[in-house]
């Protein structure tokens, strides 16, 4: 994802960044113990991925201060450690994405991604690298930042292999960063981040298993109707749990809890190269005053783990925290 994603939105009000469930508290120590996090959108990206020094995060203007590719890696996982996250499905450039999957194999599931500079894999190497357990998840995929609808023809070997082997298929929906036609991806387009796109997909390939990122922000009364018609559609909260204003955020979940969609939507922090955006996030679903105590959880962990059809076993050792 590009660097500016924040920049599509107005900056949350100044008592965000003073968030009291912040990295490091005793709220997210305890979180980790009792009540086990999915986080269904997080980037494995190198540390120079938006340029060194890196650009700081634009809603709390702390600039991370990582110099190298290894350092960046572990203060993502002390981030991801502390709040309480037990799985990630983690997308990037391959090698970056093998190389977290490789220091942590019981935690992090491996995306196929691609973005502005990534292309898709070919289907042979997709299915190579599913086969040998590196790649859990197509996704993310950015087709908006290629000029690419979800229906375009040449993807459909993707949704039919994803399909065969019951992939997990994550889509980039909604918008992107400001200017982005003009200083990154010159066939990019507002109306490709328009979820109902994937509606001819979803009726030649009714088992695919997919969810939608962003949960199509803004694109409400669509979101909606792709909710209502296909019920194996889910949908991730990704970075507009922490880059929107609060009161907007929340307006648009609320309307998706009022809808009947509270058991599907999912927690993703859409951590780039900033690891604060993973509390940032947990905090913009925690201070949701219209949210059950169960409606939390089941946004955190338990519509993640039907999601990803996680065994007993591996529910039990999430609540057990082994991480």
């Amino acid at each position: 994802m590009k660097r500016h994603k924040a920049a599509l939105w107005l900056l949350l009000a100044s008592t965000l960044v003073a968030i009291s469930c912040s990295p490091g508290t005793n709220e997210g120590q305890r979180r980790s113990a009792k009540a086990p996090i999915i986080d269904m959108h997080l980037h494995a990206f190198g540390f120079d991925e938006y340029g060194y020094p890196a650009p700081p995060n634009e809603v709390t203007g702390n600039a991370p201060t990582f110099d190298s590719d290894e350092a960046a890696m572990r203060g993502a996982f002390d981030a991801l450690r502390r709040a309480g996250i037990v799985r990630a499905v983690a997308s990037g450039p391959r090698e970056h994405v093998d190389r977290w999957r490789e220091a942590a194999p019981a935690w992090i599931l491996g995306g196929a991604y691609t973005g502005s500079r990534d292309p898709l894999p070919s289907i042979e190497e997709l299915r190579q690298r599913v086969d040998a357990g590196s790649v859990s998840v197509l996704g993310e995929l950015g087709l908006q930042y290629l000029g690419l609808s979800a229906d375009s023809p040449e993807l459909e070997p993707y949704w039919d292999l994803a399909e065969a082997l019951d992939l997990p298929v994550a889509v980039h929906t909604g918008l992107g960063d400001t200017g982005t036609p003009y200083d990154c991806c010159p066939k990019f387009r507002a109306r490709l981040g328009n979820p109902l796109l994937l509606e001819d997909v979803l009726i030649r390939h009714p088992r695919l298993r997919l969810y939608i990122m962003h949960a199509g922000y803004p694109f409400l009364q669509d979101v909606k109707a792709l909710l209502t018609i296909y019920p194996q559609v889910y949908a991730d909260l990704a970075v507009i749990n922490w880059a929107l204003p609060r009161e907007e955020f929340h307006s648009y979940v609320r309307a998706l809890v009022d809808a009947g969609f509270a058991d599907r939507l999912m927690f993703g922090s859409d951590q780039m190269v900033w690891p604060e955006a993973i509390a940032l996030g947990i905090e913009g679903i925690e201070s949701a005053s219209f949210l059950s105590g169960e409606q939390k959880r089941d946004i955190f962990y338990n519509n993640a783990a039907r999601f990803l059809k996680l065994t007993a076993e591996e529910i039990e050792l999430d609540h057990a925290g082994a991480r």
